[in-house]
């Protein structure tokens, strides 16, 4: 396969429907995975989402800004299904809920990716609510498991949201272990391991991938990168937060745009390279892909120790 991409995001590319007050309703093309994969290939990288979108307005809007981020769109897929939403009836507190029974998303099938798309990959991203919506959770973790035995390191977000309750758990245990990087909030913790103290659930995500590198954000408060026993606490570079939709996905797109440029760089450096991206994402609304610029100048902020 020509220019076989090197950074693979598998899973969901949805709409979100924001309700604006009244009977108003705002869509905006979304789902944390393709987040990543818009910022990825913003910082520069060769990146391709493997995702299955419909064939009316919402999948269409989807493809068109899948090609304007400058995605391969290779291993994407067109389906004759309804589209997969996200109803967001309020954002603080949250209050959504997502409309999808045999939509599109689920009828992703990775057989039918072309030949050799694979034999360039240097990371695969997972996560979000494609690993809690089966058939399609199924097939993208055997498709991480196939990737790890290839020799792909493995990137993992949980993305915790509502619907993954007692079910997900044992998901949560098998792509967990096969992390080479696992990305994870506070909140996600809240959610994934209720009612356990934010320490303790972040040992016990760690127990299941004890040698993975882990990126643990806590929004205002900073964040730390954590590996073996070494951890890295840091705050967020000074900007102005216009909306903090998709900096996660930003912050992991930032933390292996990091490892694969520079290897070398200690864990306070990679850590300051996701924050970076992580923050240049807020000076946007909605899940806005930030600039390499934008990122390299809020990195040498961080570097010269200027803080939120």
């Amino acid at each position: 396969m020509h220019d076989a991409p090197l950074m693979l995001c598998a899973g969901e590319a949805l709409t979100d429907l924001l309700h604006q007050g009244e009977d108003r309703w705002l869509s905006r093309e979304g789902g944390s995975v393709w987040n990543v994969a818009r910022a990825l290939a913003a910082l520069g990288e060769r990146t391709a989402f493997a995702g299955a979108v419909s064939r009316d307005h919402f999948g269409h809007a989807l493809w068109a800004a899948s090609e304007a981020a400058g995605l391969d769109l290779r291993l994407m897929q067109r389906v004759d299904r309804s589209p997969l939403l996200a109803v967001v009836q309020r954002s603080e507190p949250p209050s959504y809920f997502f409309v999808g029974d045999d939509s599109a998303d689920l009828h992703f099938d990775d057989e039918a990716l072309p030949g050799g798309w694979s034999d360039a990959l240097r990371w695969a991203h997972f996560g979000g609510i494609s690993l809690a919506r089966p058939p399609l959770s199924d097939r993208l973790v055997a498709l991480a498991e196939r990737l790890k035995r290839q020799g792909v390191a493995i990137s993992y977000d949980p993305n915790f949201r509502n619907v993954m309750d007692a079910r997900y758990t044992p998901t949560l245990r098998r792509m967990a272990a096969l992390a080479d990087v696992i990305k994870v909030s506070d909140d996600d913790l809240r959610g994934l391991f209720p009612g356990v103290p934010l320490d303790d659930a972040l040992r016990q995500l760690r127990a299941m991938s004890p040698s993975a590198l882990c990126l643990f954000t806590r929004g205002g408060s900073g964040a730390s990168l954590l590996r073996d026993a070494q951890r890295c606490d840091a705050l967020a570079p000074r900007v102005e937060v216009v909306d903090t939709v998709g900096a996660g996905d930003a912050s992991v797109a930032g933390l292996l745009h990091s490892l694969t440029r520079h290897p070398d760089r200690g864990l306070r450096e990679h850590l300051h390279a996701a924050l970076a991206s992580g923050s240049a994402a807020c000076q946007h609304a909605g899940a806005t892909p930030p600039s390499r610029q934008a990122v390299e100048r809020l990195y040498e902020q961080l570097q010269a120790g200027l803080t939120a």
